[in-house]
């Protein structure tokens, strides 16, 4: 879905901090969104969490850099880190040119997946939420 410019697949499940997951079957892949992607400008560096770490639903778990900003990577579903976007460490412009595809960050094996879905936002809550978001960030600059 298109919302005031940015794209959002409707496959997947977002949350407040500007990241995305998607469920492969017992995987979780996890990225950040276009909206995230065009304020941050282009991401310079990406600090991604090591395969094997367990991770939580809404903490910090990696960071990204732009070249006017530095911010943390959220964990979207806790769980076990399974893989990890390797291309993004010779280049992170990847999540600038595909935020959903070859900019993925992470697979997880989620441990808690079908309440933590609940957690997360889609459909007419997602527009909602982006808008409101785009007004904000209007109101900072």
């Amino acid at each position: 879905m298109e919302i005031e410019g940015y794209h959002f697949p409707d496959d997947r499940y977002y949350d407040k901090e500007h990241y995305w997951c998607r469920v492969e079957g017992n995987v979780v892949v996890m990225g950040t969104t276009d909206f995230a992607q065009k304020m941050a400008g282009e991401i310079v560096y990406v600090q991604l969490p090591l395969v094997g770490k367990s991770i939580t639903q809404g903490k910090p778990c990696g960071a990204l850099e732009s070249g006017k900003w530095v911010g943390r990577i959220y964990a979207v579903v806790s769980g076990k880190v399974v893989e990890v976007n390797e291309e993004l460490e010779d280049s992170p412009e990847l999540v600038n040119q595909g935020p959903y595809d070859r900019g993925w960050m992470f697979k997880v094996e989620p441990s808690n997946l079908e309440e933590e879905l609940k957690n997360l936002i889609q459909g007419d809550d997602l527009v909602k939420f982006v808008k409101s978001e785009i007004i904000r960030v209007a109101a900072e600059t």
